[in-house]
Order: C-alpha cells, then structure tokens, then sequence
C-alpha cells in the first residue's frame, strides 16, 4: 500500500511540476481581446507580450525589457514565486525519487527512505503554496485593472481574461499541495 501511495504521488508530483514549469516558461497569463472588431488576441506573460492577428493567424511577440529593468511589482512577484515553486518542486521530486521504496538505494534503512518522502512532501508543500500564491496573486491583479477600467469607464470593448498559462499555475500548484498531502499525511 505504502508503495502504491508513493509512486501515486510522485506521478502526480511529476506532472503538477511540469504544469508549474510550463507556466513560468509560457507567456500567456492574461488575456486581452478586443471584442468589438475580433481583429487581434494580445497574451502577456512573465516574460514578453504576444499579439495574434486573427485573420491571418501572425504571430509577434515583444520582449520585455531587460530582466532588472523596471517592471509592474505583479511580474516580479509572480516571476519571484513561480521560479522558487519550481526550483522547489524540483528538489522534492530528487529527494522524493531516492525516497520510493521501489528505488534500491538505501534499501537497508527503510526509515531513513520514509524520512526523505516526508521530507519531498513537506518541500513540495511548500514549492505548492508560493506557486499557489505566484498565480493568484497575479489572477488578482488582472481582476483589479479590469475593474479599475470599468469604474473609470474607459472600458472600451477589450476584456482581460486570465490566461492558459495562469490556470495551468493554478493546477500545477493545486497538484503539487495534494501530492505533498499525499506524502506527509497519508504515509504510514
């Protein structure tokens, strides 16, 4: 049983860290569209800031500036979170990976193997909760622009949505809180 819960958590381990790799990388996290003539689709991300022309299907994106120029304080802090969450999430999976007790090593001191999943879980916890934290954050402060452009009614037909790299934050942190739950509470 023990085994099974492992390997179980460390899938779910696996792919919650690649969701949470794929949306520090991605650079769709907010969404906006201009409703009114559906002529293009802007993404912004972490990292640039792409158009779409939806009659040709073109691609441009533009490069942020430099990394340590002057950003909004909502992309540094996601930026901040999501790569301490993904260096995190990827130390608990090689500390989770030596810890399976389907791994030979350290096969002779199997309380030492279960000392090391407690361990990834409580690291993957806590790489969970500063994504969690990184993609809210941003989420929210997509809402607030939005909304500050309604009450000062210049809402002029473009509308901000988050992005598919947002939700995919959102579920890889989500995943990884329930593997680390999986690890530290479930485990005996």
């Amino acid at each position: 049983m023990s085994a099974a819960l492992q390997v179980t958590a460390f899938g779910l381990a696996l792919l919650s860290t690649l969701f949470l790799l794929l949306a520090t990388c991605t650079d769709c996290w907010m969404v906006n569209a201009d409703d009114s003539l559906e002529v293009s689709h802007k993404c912004r991300g972490l990292w640039r800031e792409c158009v779409t022309n939806m009659q040709d299907g073109v691609r441009t994106c533009d490069q942020y500036d430099s990394i340590l120029a002057d950003h909004p304080v909502k992309i540094v802090v996601t930026r901040t979170l999501m790569i301490t969450a993904d260096l995190l999430a990827g130390l608990a999976l090689a500390t989770l990976v030596l810890g399976l007790d389907c791994i030979t090593f350290l096969k002779e001191d199997p309380c030492v193997k279960l000392k090391m999943c407690y361990g990834a879980g409580v690291i993957l916890g806590a790489g969970s909760i500063l994504g969690l934290i990184g993609s809210v954050w941003y989420a929210v402060d997509v809402y607030v622009e939005r909304a500050m452009l309604v009450s000062h009614n210049i809402f002029l037909g473009v509308h901000y949505d988050f992005g598919w790299s947002c939700w995919l934050g959102m579920a890889g942190s989500t995943g990884c809180f329930v593997a680390s739950v999986l690890l530290t509470c479930c485990l005996y």
